[in-house]
């Protein structure tokens, strides 16, 4: 397992250089560039501008700007925000908790759902119960998120008051304080519940599928034929083998549901990386837009690793040699 984790990350390499290309290659087409925000209106001289354009290196050759851009990554150091005026890894730091926090929560909803709903179907195939939850699972997998966001403010927040609607915190609250971790939570719960609720559909069918699969396989014959209770036989036999490819699926949770955030928190005005980056764009912040799109390409990368690696672990019939 440790020489599979070593090669897996070693392949990993180049494909984080030909990713860090790409991201690079795309914030050179992005209108303007890194001097379009800095420019003083009050001085828009063609020799000033020219003069800084040659001071910040943006009139070198691309392969030269991309090595020092490259240096710069390889060092933690992204370039400065000219929107926020200061470090992009602090402006990063400063969102990434809260986008932390709304994966958490979300992941949670979505495996409690899912493992309940899932595991209630996959018993009673074919009933009340079970069209209904398939139903649910359909609606929810043809909604869009920005209109289920919609809709979970409208109710949630303006019909029943239950959730804020905007915001990652309350105004007024001391940071530290144990108020001011019970507001982020507050504020974090809506989202997140919308989040995890729709991503919970496709885990749902996973599970339901696989129990209805495993249950008509031999060893669950030989089980009941040895009189062993339907409890047992579904705690202890079918769930268990039903589970793994819920469980392998998480590794890819990690990048899909910080992708997944990002028109959440745009919706709901809710300061994490998802916001930052369209922000980021509709004000040409390059160097933000840069950051973000090259972490989530490689929590892809990450979360592909992870997946592989849990399955050899919950799963005792693979071995990684």
């Amino acid at each position: 397992m440790l020489l599979y984790t070593l090669r897996r990350i070693l392949i990993m390499i180049p494909i984080m250089v030909m990713i860090s290309v790409v991201v690079f290659a795309l914030a050179l087409a992005m209108p303007g560039d890194a001097l379009s925000g800095q420019i003083d209106p009050a001085n828009s001289d063609p020799e000033y501008i020219e003069e800084m354009r040659e001071r910040l290196g943006l009139n070198d050759p691309v392969h030269v700007q991309y090595g020092r851009w490259m240096a710069g990554v390889v060092q933690w150091d992204f370039g400065r925000s000219f929107v926020h005026r200061m470090d992009v890894t602090e402006v990063i730091g400063q969102r990434l908790p809260n986008t932390i926090l709304l994966s958490v929560l979300s992941l949670i909803i979505t495996y409690i759902l899912a493992f309940t709903m899932g595991r209630y179907a996959g018993r009673h195939p074919y009933t009340p119960g079970d069209y209904g939850i398939q139903g649910i699972n359909y609606l929810m997998l043809a909604i869009p998120s920005f209109v289920a966001a919609i809709f979970a403010i409208f109710f949630f927040s303006f019909q029943l008051g239950w959730f804020p609607a905007t915001g990652s915190v309350g105004s007024g609250v001391t940071a530290g304080t144990f108020e001011y971790y019970l507001s982020r939570l507050h504020h974090a719960a809506l989202p997140a519940l919308v989040l995890g609720g729709l991503t919970t559909a496709s885990y749902t069918q996973f599970l339901r599928n696989d129990i209805i699969e495993s249950s008509q396989k031999d060893y669950v014959r030989t089980a009941r034929a040895k009189g062993t209770t339907e409890n047992n036989i579904y705690n202890k036999h079918i769930l268990r083998n039903s589970i793994i490819p819920i469980v392998t699926l998480f590794g890819f949770d990690i990048a899909s549901i910080i992708g997944g955030a990002v028109i959440i928190e745009t919706v709901f005005a809710y300061r994490g990386i998802g916001e930052l980056l369209i922000s980021s764009i509709d004000r040409r912040d390059s160097s933000v837009v840069v950051a973000v799109t090259l972490m989530l390409s490689v929590a892809t990368l990450v979360g592909n690793l992870i997946a592989d690696l849990v399955y050899g672990v919950v799963d005792p019939r693979i071995r990684v040699e």
